[in-house]
């Protein structure tokens, strides 16, 4: 299962990546699944378990339940405040 995942703001400066292709192993099949996988990949990418850090599942506001499958669109990004 491929998907393709977004990071934003300050998140992207910290991993130093705006997006990736990634092939997901099984299992990964929900946020929450696929934040703990990222965050296997090490320190660098401890940012991903804050708790203010928000996802979108194809551009809609996700829950760490929310299902991820094949060809989604996965994005990563802190609250914004407008003024």
């Amino acid at each position: 299962m491929s998907i393709t995942i977004l990071y934003f703001a300050g998140l992207r400066e910290a991993l130093g990546v705006e997006r990736e292709l990634v092939d997901m192993p099984s299992g990964v099949n929900d946020v929450a699944s696929l934040r703990s996988w990222l965050l296997a990949r090490g320190a660098a990418w401890q940012p991903l378990s804050a708790p203010r850090i928000r996802a979108a599942v194809n551009q809609s506001l996700a829950s760490d339940a929310s299902v991820v499958a094949d060809g989604d669109e996965v994005a990563f990004f802190p609250p914004v405040t407008g003024g």
